[in-house]
């Protein structure tokens, strides 16, 4: 393998090892033998072996010289060395101590690399990056919805973002009205959408019993003040916890401290029939009906 210039003689170049050419499901096994390491379920840890697929990351992220990238979830390193040979200037954040270490010593020789020993949900993002920034990870696939809701709720937020998720998860996000969720219309009111590719589970080691896509995302301006999202976000939650049902019948149910005329005049003034569903209402709809009701007083019941 390529050496780097200050690297140990017979020590391999950091940024190639397991580069999209030598990535396979036997290298990273072998990687992982060789380094004492193994994949920890507790924290659904799955090793990218699929160097077309690193490659579809990489371009889909715009990944670029000296652009600032937060990585969520490093694990041994794939990732982030595609990151680095792609010129970026890499924030990892690792939750389990043992790749921490590993990371430490494989990416020892790098100044554009920084490593932060943490769970990226309890790290405060105050100063963790530089603006403008940019989030790509191969999440872990218990903390996409806590992460999502981290990077896009507070400030500074990413100005892209491209995660590689569960593919339902991904399709739920992406998905139009018909089949939204909370969490299609949360991610749909900060960004513009996508899937870049489904990823079967023989492209992990150890392979997960799910298929995985890539899902890309551009940041836009936020449409509301942040009380006024709250608002919001207290009448797509109400809405969404019978989602099924029609959109009348759940909201005064589940705000009844908003009252049936005030929610009754809120349809009417948006165009919104009662008989629809929360699942088929736009982001857009949203908006207009927490416009139409004003403020929610979520302290009467």
């Amino acid at each position: 393998m390529t050496e780097i210039p200050g690297t140990p003689p017979g020590r391999p170049d950091p940024l190639t090892e397991l580069d999209s050419v030598h990535l396979g499901a036997e290298q990273v096994e072998r990687y992982l033998r060789r380094h004492g390491l193994r994949a920890n379920k507790k924290l659904s840890q799955n090793h990218l072996v699929d160097g077309s697929v690193l490659e579809a990351i990489i371009e889909a992220s715009g990944a670029g010289p000296d652009r600032p990238v937060l990585e969520v979830g490093p694990g041994i390193g794939i990732l982030t060395a595609a990151l680095l040979r792609a010129g970026a200037l890499v924030t990892a954040v690792e939750v389990d101590t043992r790749l921490y270490m590993h990371l430490r010593e494989r990416f020892a020789d790098i100044d554009a690399l920084r490593l932060v020993e943490g769970d990226i949900l309890d790290t405060p993002m105050d100063g963790l990056v530089t603006e403008p920034w940019d989030l790509v990870a191969n999440l872990p696939y218990h903390v996409t919805s806590p992460v999502l809701h981290q990077m896009l709720d507070d400030e500074p937020r990413p100005e892209r973002f491209t995660l590689m998720v569960q593919r339902e998860v991904a399709e739920r996000i992406s998905s139009p009205p018909g089949g939204m969720s909370y969490l299609s219309v949360f991610v749909q009111y900060h960004a513009d959408v996508r899937i870049v590719c489904i990823v079967p589970p023989s492209a992990f080691e150890p392979a997960p019993s799910v298929e995985s896509a890539v899902l890309t995302g551009r940041t836009r301006p936020r449409r509301l003040p942040r009380e006024s999202e709250d608002d919001l976000w207290r009448l797509v939650q109400a809405g969404f916890r019978e989602r099924r049902k029609m959109i009348h019948n759940v909201l005064v149910r589940q705000l009844p401290m908003v009252g049936r005329d005030r929610i009754e005049a809120a349809l009417v003034a948006t165009g919104i029939t009662p008989d629809r569903r929360p699942q088929t209402l736009s982001v857009d709809e949203w908006l207009a009906m927490s416009a139409a009701l004003g403020p929610i007083d979520s302290r009467k019941r």
